[in-house]
Formats: C-alpha cells, structure tokens, sequence
C-alpha cells in the first residue's frame, strides 16, 4: 500500500479519529489516576482489561474500522507470553481493544516522551525498554520477572520488535521466546488480521475496514533450551507466515 492509495476523505477521517483517540484520553486519564490512587495501584488489571478497550472504542468509529476477536481455542492460557505480528500503527488500538486478562505491555522507551502514556504507563506497570540496546532491553526485562510472577501477570510482545522491518513476517527477535523460558510460561500466538492492509507502519493515516485478532493455542516452551530455542523461534514465525499467505519468504528468520 502506498501513500497516494489514500482518498480525501481517508485522511479526514483519518485526522478526525486522532483528535477523539486524544480527548479521550484525556477525558479518561483523571478517571484512571482517580481509581489507581484510591486502590494503591491494584485497579491496574481494571483499567488494562475493561476501561482500555471502552477508550478505543470512539477510534475505531471514527475510523470506520470494525474489529473482531477469533478464538482457535478452548480456552485462553494465562498467564501466558502473548505474541503479536507487528506492522501497522492501527497495532496500539489493537492491542488496547483485546483486554485480555492480568496483561502488561512491553513497549518502546520513546513511549515516555508523551506525559500521559508515562504516567498512565508507570502507574498500571507497563514495561518500557530500549529496543536497539538488546543487552539493557534483557536487563530491564529480567528485573520484572519478580514482579510478574509474585502478581501471576501475562506479558505482550512483538518479536518484531519494531512495525517497520522487511517482509510481512519480520525476524523475530529472541526476548519474548527468552522470557517465556526465565518465566516458565507458554506463549500464546496472536495474529492481527488486515492490520497491514489499512494502515502500514510510518503513517497514522487509515482506511476503513475489518481488523481480526485471531487467538491461537499456547505453545507449551517447558522443553524449550538455549540449544534449540532458535528452531522453536523459527517453527513459530513459520506459523505467522502460514497465517499471512507468504509463500515465498527470503528475510532471516531470527534477529
């Protein structure tokens, strides 16, 4: 997709849905501090699970997005390492509209720059790291594993790392997979249908249509080893690849 497939009224709608995605933040921000004071903090899992998907709501309208969730599952394994394919900035409200239970965020530093996504962030415990330092991005990781384990908390990551990478499918990267091993969690695969197609990653600029989350089995990772975690990885992004329709894929599949 490329900038001119845009229409007038794309990029109007387009603009539009920012401004609401904005105010309503900043109607609900005093909201949300309001229920994380007067709890101590312990309406994290309220506000990440109930209060975040409500807020997009208005974005997804404005838009003219409809957005689905498509379980390939008996049941939702959590806590669990939730894996997504990373692509399009639509990505964020994606991920806010799913409110899967006990679920933090793993999220690019720069995130902090915005006051409102700092405070909200620190107060319901979403983690920030800096992706191009790998070494301090598994430090910051690994500080966390107490915290999450003590509050049987599930974690979200995109083993892209960043939405702008070659191919469909980019390499993953091996943080999630590690993390999942350190913790003793399953990973649980989520694939963001038509994400892509509407809004690619570099522009806020959307077109209106239909986005799927669709919620796969978890992958069992308790056999998982240094020695061969780069072939589970590999099997996984094969997976994502399947799911996308890429039959002919020449990216190294591991960062």
């Amino acid at each position: 997709m490329k900038k001119t497939d845009f229409g007038f009224w794309e990029y109007v709608r387009s603009i539009l849905t920012i401004i609401i995605f904005f105010f309503t933040f900043l109607i609900f921000t005093p909201v949300i501090l309001f229920l994380l004071l007067i709890s101590f903090g312990k309406a994290s899992n309220l506000v990440v699970e109930y209060i975040a998907p409500i807020m997009v709501r208005p974005a997804f309208w404005a838009s003219g997005i409809r957005f689905n969730v498509k379980y390939h599952t008996d049941e939702l394994t959590s806590p669990a390492i939730f894996i997504i394919n990373h692509s399009s900035t639509l990505d964020v409200l994606t991920l806010l509209a799913l409110g899967l239970p006990k679920i933090r965020f793993v999220a690019k530093w720069e995130f902090q720059y915005n006051p409102i996504f700092l405070i909200l962030g620190r107060l319901t415990g979403q983690i920030f790291i800096k992706r191009e330092k790998s070494d301090k991005a598994i430090e910051t990781l690994k500080k966390t594993h107490q915290r999450i384990h003590r509050d049987e908390l599930s974690i979200m990551m995109a083993p892209e790392g960043s939405r702008k990478h070659p191919g469909i499918i980019g390499p993953f990267k091996k943080g999630p997979f590690r993390m999942a091993m350190d913790l003793d969690y399953p990973v649980v695969p989520i694939y963001f249908e038509g994400n892509r197609q509407l809004s690619r990653g570099g522009t806020l600029i959307t077109k209106s249509g239909e986005l799927t989350a669709h919620i796969h089995d978890a992958i069992d990772t308790s056999d998982w080893t240094l020695e061969n975690l780069e072939e589970h990885i590999e099997e996984v992004r094969e997976q994502y690849l399947e799911w996308a329709g890429v039959e002919d894929d020449n990216v190294r599949p591991i960062a």
